[in-house]
């Protein structure tokens, strides 16, 4: 059963990225990203990887996929975008080499050995992050406001 559900999160991932890669329309599209998202943090909790599950939700489901989808929506009129065939045969195609350079990749540097990992629990995580990578946590959260401020400044109406 445990099999089951694990191959159907794998589908989830896979589907939804091959509907992002064939759907005409970008919203349509958005849509599937959601759930290759969401079959991604599946994945996550089968791995035993409950906080990258929790913040793959929290972050790309909740957070970038739901500004990406408010962009879409507030950004058209009517329509909604739709690709041209040649860009759409182009992702595919890019799809496919790095569907191939990664497969490649795993057969050659042997990933798939069967070893058993090292579990990291969250509060080990959390330690490292406030005690010896403190400075670049802090920077990141500097980086991000930056960008935040930036951004604001690009949309603003020059009203």
């Amino acid at each position: 059963m445990i099999d089951l559900v694990f191959w159907l999160f794998c589908l989830l991932t896979i589907g939804g990225g091959v509907y992002v890669l064939l759907s005409k329309n970008v919203l349509y599209a958005a849509y599937g990203l959601l759930s290759t998202f969401l079959g991604v943090a599946g994945m996550f909790v089968f791995a035993g990887a409950e906080f990258m599950a929790a913040a793959q939700i929290m972050i790309y489901v909740g957070g970038i996929m739901i500004l990406l989808i408010f962009g879409i929506m507030l950004s058209t009129r009517r329509k909604y975008l739709v690709v041209e065939d040649a860009a759409q045969n182009r992702g595919i195609l890019v799809a496919v080499l790095l569907a191939a350079v990664w497969i490649v990749l795993i057969i050659k540097l042997r990933l798939l050995s069967g070893e058993p990992v090292e579990l990291i629990s969250i509060k080990k995580v959390g330690l490292a992050l406030m005690t010896s990578h403190v400075l670049i946590l802090e920077l990141v959260g500097v980086i991000l406001l930056m960008a935040l401020v930036g951004a604001t400044y690009i949309a603003r109406d020059d009203r």
